[in-house]
């Protein structure tokens, strides 16, 4: 059996391994913490054998959350669930052997009507909800029609906006549970863009996604405000490729949805999906 020094040593040296695996994987000391969180969930999940979950996770969370189970060797044994296909924001499940998928109850629904003709917005909505108290990773996407709201929530926090929520700014709201199948999503406003690009460098096709000159475009990216598929770039020269997504602090996300073949003057065609 090893004596105590040893075992110290090994607990040492396991979480001084920890630590330098967080300080690669996370971005800054917010990432960190995260990370941190994550881990522990699939360590609770590998050692006791039983379905762990994060909060909801934004998409640039959910890739460093990749990135680290990467760095880990884990490939399998987990899955990102939003309470529907496509959600934005999803709560990041591991599970253990004995179980496939999440329980059907692991993401919760509420639905707010309200009556008088007033347009209501995701921000009013959005603040509304923190008002409350709530931490973001409690609240999941924000669907907003002409004529309701729906929100997903960890399930102990729809119990309570079912008692709490009742109203955004000035405008009282009537709320009550919403069964996953009658979730409706709502189609997401864009426009399609056709342009031709010079080469598939970021600048360039973040330039023509958002209407910018190649400077602006180019300086945008110096300053950390462009994500390519959720993680920052700040290299105006990296090679983007059909299927990513381009966010731009301030403009919004466009996705890059097709590359065509080189024209006589060797422009590339693109097709681009800008979210309004």
């Amino acid at each position: 059996a090893p004596t105590p020094s040893c075992t110290a040593r090994r607990i040492w040296e396991a979480a001084m391994d920890r630590r330098e695996l967080l300080d690669r994987a996370a971005r800054d000391e917010d990432e960190r913490l995260l990370l941190g969180r994550v881990w522990d969930k699939w360590e609770q999940c590998r050692l006791r054998s039983i379905p762990t979950a994060t909060d909801f996770l934004s998409p640039q969370e959910q890739t460093a959350a990749q990135r680290l189970l990467g760095a880990l060797g884990v490939h399998d044994g987990y899955v990102f669930f939003g309470g529907y296909d496509g959600a934005e924001r999803q709560r990041l499940f591991f599970l253990p052997d004995w179980a496939e998928t999440p329980d059907a109850d692991a993401v919760a629904a509420v639905t707010a009507t309200w009556y008088g003709g007033e347009s209501l917005t995701h921000r009013d909505f959005l603040g509304s909800l923190m008002g409350l108290g709530l931490t973001r990773g409690t609240i999941g996407d924000i669907l907003v029609t002409d004529s309701r709201c729906q929100v997903l929530t960890l399930p102990k926090t729809a119990e309570f906006l079912l008692s709490a929520w009742e109203s955004a700014g000035r405008v009282r709201l009537k709320t009550a549970p919403l069964p996953p199948e009658e979730l409706e999503i709502p189609a997401q406003a864009c426009r399609e863009l056709r342009d031709t690009v010079s080469s598939l460098r970021l600048d360039n096709v973040l330039a023509a996604g958002f209407s910018l000159s190649r400077g602006r475009a180019a300086e945008a990216v110096e300053k950390g405000a462009v994500q390519v598929n959720w993680t920052v770039c700040q290299k105006p020269d990296k090679p983007v490729a059909a299927g990513d997504t381009i966010t731009c602090r301030g403009l919004g996300k466009c996705v890059l949805d097709s590359v065509g073949s080189p024209t006589k003057k060797g422009r590339l065609p693109v097709v681009i999906r800008r979210f309004v």
